[in-house]
């Protein structure tokens, strides 16, 4: 780094440089000194172009020689004029030499400041750029990072509606069994009733025929049957209804699945109303059997003939 110079340096190098038979410049001060920067050079160099007259003018009155003649006092002060005038026109060219480079160099570096200013414009709109870029990226990272918590929230939502629906459908075939097997007990109890009714049937029929004597009796037998008939089979229906009406309750909930079981349980109604319809022809043919003794007791009856009792009232 340059250290500061002073004045009388540069002027005891412009002196030290005259007196060696070189022109003083700026670069030659320098090189003489070893230091200083060009301006400061420049200035103090100035200055001492400035004094150069009045330190001429003092050394030819030192050097003045008393009594000289007049030519030789006018020869030498043409001489020293023309030295004068050398010296101005020297420090002119000089001087503008000097201003042309720093001009010069001021031009550079105004050029390099305005190219360093231009950059700095440049970069400072990269630097924006890039800060807006990294803001939109920011930016989009949250939003990326919200959409996939809102998929990974829709899909635990989605994984917990399939396990319901799972649920509801092993819970709907569940209950669909159930019916089918309520409906085939159901089936099986009316298959039964009906065999049983046919069954005592039967044997009304039979001991109609075989009994004739014991008709009231047997008539009377037969109404608290048909009465325990009635109410056994009042309370099958009703059983059989509320089991309808709980199959048809809830086969409200599985209709699409459960087509299948209505097509049973009409089966079933329509196999109750043929149980309906035997009960009313047992019923028929009871009140059969109570009109049939009293014609053949009005057509048939003989006063003291005994009549022969029936293997199967003898067996009773």
């Amino acid at each position: 780094m340059a250290r500061g110079i002073t004045e009388n340096e540069v002027h005891t190098a412009a002196d030290s440089l005259v007196a060696a038979g070189e022109r003083p410049t700026v670069e030659r001060i320098r090189a003489h000194l070893g230091t200083g920067s060009p301006n400061t050079v420049t200035r103090w160099l100035e200055t001492w172009w400035q004094g150069l007259g009045k330190r001429l003018d003092a050394h030819r009155a030192r050097m003045a020689v008393p009594n000289a003649p007049d030519a030789v006092v006018r020869a030498a002060g043409q001489w020293w004029s023309l030295a004068l005038e050398a010296a101005r026109a020297s420090l002119a060219e000089e001087l503008s030499v000097e201003h042309a480079a720093l001009h010069a160099d001021r031009d550079a570096l105004l050029k390099a400041r305005e190219a360093l200013d231009a950059e700095a414009v440049v970069l400072r709109n990269d630097t924006d750029t890039a800060l807006a870029a990294k803001q939109l990226a920011e930016a989009q990272s949250v939003e990326l990072a919200r959409l996939v918590s809102r998929l990974e929230t829709q899909i635990e939502e989605l994984a917990l509606q399939r396990d319901s629906a799972n649920a509801r459908e092993a819970e709907t075939e569940a209950s669909r069994q159930s019916l089918e097997q309520r409906l085939q007990t159901l089936q099986t109890c009316a298959d039964a009733e009906r065999e049983g009714f046919l069954q005592h049937i039967r044997a009304v029929e039979d001991r109609a025929n075989t009994e004739v004597d014991r008709a009231r009796q047997e008539a009377k037998n037969l109404q608290n049957q048909l009465n325990e008939m009635r109410r056994v089979h009042a309370v099958a229906e009703k059983a059989a209804r509320q089991l309808l009406d709980q199959a048809s309750a809830e086969a409200k909930d599985t209709q699409r699945e459960l087509s299948l079981l209505r097509t049973r349980a009409e089966a079933a109604e329509s196999r109750l109303g043929q149980l309906q319809d035997v009960s009313a022809a047992v019923e028929a043919a009871i009140r059969r059997v109570r009109a049939s003794p009293r014609e053949n007791l009005g057509r048939n009856a003989a006063p003291n003939k005994p009549r022969k009792r029936s293997k199967l009232a003898n067996s009773k």
